[in-house]
């Protein structure tokens, strides 16, 4: 019997007949069929064939390939051996569309990853080729965070070891400017920051410039403008008068549109405005107009007294922040409408519950503003570093591997407390601000898929009950790591002013988050932060207008192992997105592979609240709502958000604007071979 193969990329490993055994299986799946001792039969006769071709050479991969199709033709299995011709096309195009894109993968990561490195991660040359690997990428991450270590004595070789090791293995990924930036000149490593805007025009043009410098190093920014005075309030210096905060957010958005992240990636603005501010009907609409503040999250800064008054329709007064006056009033009830309605028609605003921020806050200053995405809250100047634990990585037979999830804790706290101190800020002020409090935020990605992968549904009470337990297990491993390095490495400055949980020492104000984690979970091929699947299948454009068609993996193999993955079905997912129309396929699956619009919007903000009673800052999720969902549906979530403890909500109907991802709804897809 032969006892070596040849890789694709030239490597001779171990030969494994079992392996050949186990993907005629799954063929034989894929066409509904289940022949006990075929697969193995057919294994053997081609280890036998290879042993006889291949006496005085080494076979590659698709030699061995090439003597499966053989087998199964010549043993009549022409449906079978068709399904494996097919697996062997789609894995061949895979392979194609990373050649195409000039990434050597070696990772084996999704076609999805390897465009999203190659166009913001990886390092090029001055010809702007790329002439870095996705584990050449992690090895620099890890190299450069782990030197933090050296300055308090630990053993930084271990840990850069540890680093690497979680990355490579897609447990844990930092956000994003900590992937493109370690160990390069740039050096800026946080995503998050918030900047004052001051009511003067030379404040106003500060926090432009300052803006303009964190966009350029690949962070994203916040800013209240509720400090600004009203649109018609008097201008002392100038005897005219002033034109509000929604005209100067027009000049913050244009100068985003200019500016190019490091080149890589594009600018994004949170815009606040408090509910009391006198032209907050303005800002409620801004969105609109077609256009118009296009690099803005907007969301209404609500209070615990509006929310109140809405309830009982009663009136806020107005406050003119330049005077601390009143300036008129509203009915509470009239605006939460309005808000709702403009988020009806196109997802914006969002609202943040203010004064439950700062009710949670471990300090005493005030925030007025989060970071694009409304999950990390900071003071005017700090920044934030975040990175997420990927759960779908962490089931082990249906059950999740607590053990692994606490290390995972330990070092990622560890891990982004080094990238505080391996951090090039972009302005004094900033790192100031930053080292007082060293904010983090732990998070997760992949909840989707790990409940999947526990086989429960994520529209059941079993979902919200195992949320706040991962969750609250999180914070607790979180805290107390940062506990041991304040410890080692001394507490955070500003500790002495904030509550000490029963710690006596503590390196972090804060050291969980939910953040989106858009691109990262893309690379760590899971689903993104704690939203649900959107589609189980989508059609992805690829190599000069070829087409791939991709599937939840996880759906695959549970269909797969079901025998009911069969051509038809995958062209009926191609077509429709989900399966709960699809007839054939069993209800405990159509169950457990809900999709976002399968949710009801109350579940959506079930999981949101049990993430948001365990995390130390805010959680960035969107409510999906239909397309059919009404003004009405929108309040309804805002005051459950409000009832169950959550810091914000965001809603989203499907079809409401332009979105990224569409459902098939029945029609074919042009173009694609799968789908017809």
């Amino acid at each position: 019997m032969i006892e070596s193969i040849r890789k694709r990329d030239g490597r001779v490993v171990q030969f494994q007949p079992e392996r050949i055994a186990l993907a005629i299986s799954k063929a034989f799946r894929a066409v509904g069929r289940e022949e006990k001792d075929a697969p193995t039969s057919l294994a053997e006769r081609v280890a036998e064939e290879a042993e006889e071709r291949f006496a005085s050479s080494i076979p590659g991969v698709e030699d061995i390939q090439d003597l499966v199709e053989g087998a199964l033709i010549s043993a009549g299995y022409a449906d079978v051996a068709k399904a494996y011709i097919l697996y062997r096309q789609r894995r061949a195009e895979i392979r194609e569309a990373k050649r195409y894109l000039g990434v050597a993968d070696d990772l084996k990561l999704s076609v999805n990853a390897a465009e999203v490195l190659k166009k913001r991660y990886l390092m090029r040359d001055e010809q702007g080729a790329v002439v870095e690997s996705p584990g050449e990428m992690f090895a620099r991450v890890a190299r450069h965070v782990s030197r933090a270590e050296d300055r308090y004595g630990g053993d930084g070789e271990q840990y850069q070891s540890l680093f690497l090791q979680m990355m490579r293995g897609l447990e844990f990924l930092p956000n994003s400017p900590t992937l493109m930036n370690a160990g390069l000149p740039l050096g800026q490593l946080a995503a998050c920051f918030v900047l004052p805007v001051e009511d003067s025009l030379a404040g106003i043009f500060e926090a432009l410039k300052s803006m303009a410098l964190i966009h350029q190093s690949g962070g994203g920014t916040g800013f209240s403008f509720s400090r600004l005075r009203p649109k018609n309030d008097a201008v002392r210096a100038t005897g005219g008068v002033a034109s509000g905060p929604v005209s100067f957010m027009r000049i913050f958005d244009t100068a985003t549109d200019v500016i190019k992240q490091g080149g890589r990636r594009r600018g994004a603005n949170m815009g606040i405005l408090r509910v009391d501010h006198p032209d907050i009907m303005e800002f409620i609409g801004a969105k609109e107009q077609p256009g118009f503040l296009e690099n803005f999250n907007l969301s209404v800064a609500a209070t615990d007294e509006f929310m109140s008054k809405s309830r009982q329709d009663g009136e806020i007064e107005l406050i003119n922040p330049r005077t601390g006056l009143a300036a008129g009033r509203r009915r509470a009830r009239e605006l939460l409408g309005l808000i709702a309605t403009s988020a009806w028609r196109g997802g914006d605003p969002g609202m943040i519950f203010i004064d439950r921020i700062n009710a949670a806050h471990p300090l005493p200053e005030k925030i007025e503003a989060t970071n694009p995405c409304g999950e990390q809250p900071l003071l005017p100047y700090e920044s934030c570093n975040l990175g997420s634990i990927n759960l779908s990585r962490l089931v082990r037979g249906g059950e999740l591997d607590w053990d692994r999830l606490a290390e995972l804790v330990g070092l990622g706290v560890r891990f982004l407390d080094d990238v505080i101190e391996m951090n090039r800020f972009p302005l004094k002020e900033i790192e100031k601000a930053t080292l007082s409090t060293r904010k983090i935020g732990l998070g997760v990605m992949g909840f989707a898929d790990m409940l999947i992968g526990m086989g429960i549904s994520y529209a059941s009470p079993q979902a919200v009950v195992l949320a706040e337990r991962v969750m609250g297990f999180i914070t607790e491993h979180a805290r107390a790591q940062s506990a041991l390095l304040g410890e080692e490495r001394g507490s955070f400055p500003l500790w002495e002013e904030s509550p000490h949980r029963g710690y006596s020492s503590m390196r972090n104000a804060t050291v969980t988050t939910i953040a989106p984690t858009g691109t990262i979970s893309i690379i760590a091929g899971t689903s993104s932060g704690i939203e649900p699947l959107f589609a189980l299948a989508f059609v992805r454009r690829v190599l000069e207008g070829a087409q791939l068609l991709e599937v939840s993996p996880l759906f695959e193999k549970i269909a797969e192992e079901r025998g009911i993955y069969t051509p038809k079905l995958r062209a009926e997912l191609a077509r429709r997105g989900g399966v709960q129309d699809i007839a054939g396929v069993p209800q405990e699956l159509k169950e457990l592979f809900v999709t976002a619009l399968d949710i009801s919007p109350q579940q959506h903000v079930r999981i949101q609240a049990a993430f948001q009673r365990h995390t130390d800052n805010a959680v960035s999720k969107t409510v999906n709502l239909p397309a059919e969902a009404t003004v009405s549906d929108v309040i309804g979530v805002y005051n459950l958000a409000y009832e169950l403890g959550c810091k914000g909500v965001t809603v989203f109907r499907y079809g409401s604007r332009s979105q990224v991802l569409y459902l098939g709804n029945g029609e074919t897809v042009p173009g694609c071979k799968y789908c017809g």
